[in-house]
């Protein structure tokens, strides 16, 4: 390429010399085959999936002579809001006819004291496996891992007769501490993970400086955990919230969590099935998880990832 300036002392041009071609590689077209091929099947795979949302939501904001007599998948003529309120407020859910927002509040007193206390515990445990092991950790936290392998049902009589044992069986406190302990091995496991990424010279220097366990902990390790903070509290309170077996197995019949109450609203034997009420109850018992995946989706991709780093 030669350079030319203008007489008025301006900054110089660069112009092509003939028969020189641009250097690099050529612009690639943006739809390529293997392009359509990979969005082709990314549209699918959504259109999979909300489809059944879409069918959900159509169908609650109709009428049942509407339900009856038309498509399944055709928009409602008219939005109508009373199967989200008999949902919410008066729909049967066994003996009595008060509508999900008993089950709400029970499944929001189970997981904010459950998620909050497994977090917190398996952050610990991860900082102290990684920074402070002692003698016999690697055992101790194999051991943690593999108890997460077992299915939940193996555990259920022995912890139906510890929890009647300290008297909560039938609580909510009971539900509380059945999440807690099953949510503590894979959320350790992040930590662990998660913590093995930082830089050890961080540990080291404020060690120097004499720092202890706690300080450490609170002022060093937590201002850099937000990813996996996140997707630890995505996993819990989805995990709990979602949950059926643990609430319809010690919750007792006074505190039945928003799923239990579902089921039973969806298979009432009473009366004719209204499937408009069964629907807007369905996006309700799943509106909270949803909320928080579309909050902090992104947060969450990058804790999953930063929690991968280190095994």
């Amino acid at each position: 390429m030669s350079q030319t300036a203008t007489m008025s002392g301006s900054a110089p041009t660069t112009t092509p010399i003939a028969g020189v071609e641009p250097r690099g590689p050529r612009p690639r077209p943006f739809f390529t085959p293997k392009k359509i091929m990979l969005y082709t099947t990314l549209v699918f795979f959504s259109l999979y999936f909300l489809f059944p949302l879409y069918v959900m939501l159509v169908t609650s904001f109709k009428t049942m002579p509407e339900i009856r007599f038309g498509n399944i998948f055709a928009f409602p003529g008219q939005i109508n809001f009373d199967a989200w309120v008999k949902a919410w407020t008066s729909a049967c859910t066994g003996l009595t006819c008060e509508g999900l927002s008993p089950g709400f509040w029970n499944s929001v007193k189970i997981t904010i004291p459950s998620t909050i206390v497994s977090i917190f515990i398996a952050a610990v445990n991860g900082y102290a496996l990684v920074n402070w092991r002692f003698k016999g950790s690697e055992i101790f936290f194999a051991i943690l891992i593999f108890g997460s392998f077992i299915p939940y049902q193996v555990f259920l009589y022995p912890l139906v007769m510890i929890t009647r044992e300290l008297g909560i069986f039938g609580t909510l406190q009971a539900v509380i501490v059945v999440h807690t302990i099953f949510g503590m091995p894979i959320l350790t496991l992040l930590f662990r993970n998660y913590f093995a990424s930082l830089p050890v010279e961080l540990f080291k220097a404020a060690r120097v400086d004499g720092a202890g366990f706690w300080r450490i902990f609170f002022e060093i390790m937590l201002p850099m955990s937000l990813p996996i903070f996140v997707v630890a509290l995505i996993l819990q309170v989805t995990g709990i919230w979602n949950d059926f077996l643990f609430g319809v197995v010690f919750a007792g019949t006074q505190n039945l969590p928003m799923t239990v109450q579902l089921n039973n609203i969806v298979n009432s034997a009473q009366g004719t099935p209204e499937y408009n009420v069964n629907m807007a109850a369905t996006v309700l018992t799943g509106l909270v998880p949803l909320i928080i995946y579309f909050v902090s989706g992104k947060l969450f991709v990058r804790g999953v990832a930063a929690g991968a780093v280190k095994g």
